[in-house]
């Protein structure tokens, strides 16, 4: 791959739409959601998710989560949605928020490793959801190498992957600067998988007590 082509967030329409074209072709494009730099493939090719995994040397049994664009397609991805899901998706999507539930058969083990649940979240940076909603669901992980520090700015992302991704928004640096916060609904009581942007406290008020 050629170096890594970089967009500036400060045209936002150019850099948008120049994104979502790259995903929508099969291409894989990392950019700012307010937690960290995220790296998105499409969910509907297989050869575009693996791209990720070969991109961050990431271990093919970790699965990846996806990002959608509003609460409503959950149902479009998740075999099965709670009430507690709907609740959650009301207190905090867009957010820090990744919501752990059983995928449709249909939604490719690549991005799933294997298992029958998938990690799903609405991002609330404006640029990342805009790339979504234009592109479609993407499989997406932090913008990183495996083991390598969450990416808070571009300038993390390109001391990993430039030349190895084939684009790159720069957005500056990301607000919250930790990972989302995942929890486990496929689980009674629900579960805290990792801590990160949201505190456990919310989480609590909206759905009740959940072990961590």
């Amino acid at each position: 791959m050629s170096k890594t082509q970089v967009y500036s967030l400060e045209d936002f329409e150019t850099a948008v739409d120049a994104a979502a074209a790259a995903l929508k072709s099969g291409k894989i494009a990392a950019f700012p959601t307010e937690t960290v730099y995220g790296l998105g493939a499409s969910i509907f090719d297989e050869n575009a998710v693996l791209k990720i995994y070969e991109a961050k040397g990431r271990a093919p049994e970790k699965p990846l989560s996806v990002l959608i664009s509003s609460a409503d397609e959950m149902e479009k991805i998740a075999a099965v949605v709670p009430k507690n899901a709907r609740k959650l998706a009301e207190c905090f999507w867009p957010g820090p928020l990744t919501i752990i539930l059983k995928k449709k058969a249909e939604i490719s083990d690549k991005i799933t490793a294997g298992k029958e649940t998938v990690g799903l979240r609405v991002p609330a940076h404006p640029a990342a959801l805009e790339i979504v909603r234009r592109a479609g669901p993407l499989a997406c992980p932090s913008a990183n190498l495996s083991d390598s520090r969450e990416p808070k700015s571009a300038a993390d992302v390109l001391a990993d992957l430039d030349g190895q991704i084939d684009l790159l928004i720069d957005g500056g640096k990301t607000q919250i600067q930790k990972p989302s916060t995942i929890v486990d609904l496929t689980v009674e009581p629900p579960r805290i998988l990792r801590k990160g942007g949201l505190e456990i406290s919310e989480i609590k008020k909206c759905i009740g007590e959940v072990l961590e």
